[in-house]
């Protein structure tokens, strides 16, 4: 039984190191926002530490079956009352490091799922 289709026409990470990811062969070193059905825009997070509640909310107004966070280097959660506005759609935010949540995020959208990826995409360590 075949369970996936010959070919998905999902907007796909194709790379990813400290600093950047690749959307279809272009490399993109600023904070994203991503989604499978073609979604693509600058999100004004420059790190995890500037995330806001307001940062959250926007992503609220998206549409999509599964909302993915990449927080960087490490998983970091937001506060918990942050989530309402997803809360009040039915839309779950997974929070996880940037290259767990690109990986995830490739997986879902090359399954059809309707995912959007919100990247924090902070400038490499120095060093």
């Amino acid at each position: 039984m075949k369970f996936s289709p010959e070919r998905i026409d999902a907007q796909s990470i194709s790379g990813y190191g400290p600093g950047w990811v690749a959307v279809g062969g272009e490399k993109i070193h600023d904070s994203v926002i991503l989604g499978a059905q073609g979604l693509r825009t600058p999100w004004p997070v420059p790190s995890f530490e500037q995330l806001t509640a307001e940062h959250i909310a926007e992503l609220a107004t998206l549409e999509a079956e599964v909302m993915l966070l990449g927080t960087g280097e490490r998983t970091r959660f937001v506060h918990p009352r942050w989530l309402a506005p997803l809360l009040a759609r039915r839309i779950g935010l997974e929070a996880m490091d940037s290259f767990a949540a690109c990986r995830t995020y490739n997986i879902l959208a090359g399954e059809g799922r309707n995912v959007v990826l919100a990247l924090i995409i902070a400038p490499p360590a120095p060093g």
